[in-house]
């Protein structure tokens, strides 16, 4: 896809990645929507806010109709909440699994019309490593991630016929507020990150893996399961 001279809606286009993606597809000669749920936050230079707030399935409709010419969805809003399985507060592990999983769906449903009718794009999901990697310590964000990846193959098949490609980028750390307690040796910077995503979406990657540690565990989804320690 080219993305110059393309339409593309960010969410959570403010702040970490989202903001290096806004701010790359604008030197590319990209049209950009900010979608946030704040619009007032959205001060990237060239950058257009729209309200967007996954949770809210009316604000997500309102969107698409306000950006009628999009030709690409990034969906990159989500939340990490450190939330487990078996002891975490069930309303954190379903808030994750509201913004990371139907978050996405739902936006996809409303701009893929869009899209398709503006003679089709893209559309990219915003994942992670531990969309095959599933920590116990981290288990509602895994299995969030895990469900969107799922989310990710589907919609790609099922939208192909209509002109519209689905990607996944997936990372392990990355320099962001939500990786904020890790060593700064042990991230990649964001811009890096956006910038990896954006040849993905022109060179029509399904998966990019945009860095080592995402290349090293989709390497070993082949390999048996460990015994847990008892």
């Amino acid at each position: 896809m080219e993305l110059k001279n393309a339409v593309a809606v960010v969410t959570g286009a403010n702040r970490g990645l989202g903001r290096h993606l806004a701010v790359q597809l604008v030197g590319r000669g990209a049209k950009v929507y900010g979608a946030v749920r704040r619009p007032e936050t959205m001060d990237v230079p060239g950058v257009i806010p729209l309200r967007l707030d996954v949770l809210d399935e009316v604000s997500v409709q309102e969107a698409a109709r306000a950006a009628s010419d999009a030709t690409l969805l990034i969906n990159n809003a989500g939340i990490s909440t450190g939330a487990t399985l078996m002891r975490g507060d069930v309303a954190e592990v379903r808030r994750e699994m509201e913004t990371n999983f139907f978050g996405p769906l739902t936006a996809t449903r409303a701009f893929a019309p869009v899209i398709e009718g503006n003679g089709g794009g893209a559309v990219l999901n915003v994942l992670s490593a531990l969309s095959w990697f599933h920590p116990a310590a981290l288990g509602s964000y895994a299995a969030s991630k895990a469900a969107a990846w799922a989310l990710t193959g589907a919609t790609r098949d099922e939208l192909a016929p209509r002109g519209i490609a689905v990607s996944a980028l997936h990372v392990g750390y990355m320099d962001t507020d939500m990786a904020a307690e890790v060593p700064a040796d042990q991230k990649v910077a964001a811009a890096d990150v956006a910038a990896q995503a954006l040849h993905g979406i022109e060179t029509g990657l399904p998966e990019i893996l945009a860095d080592e540690t995402s290349r090293y565990v989709k390497q070993g989804l082949s390999a048996a399961p460990r015994a847990s320690a008892s």
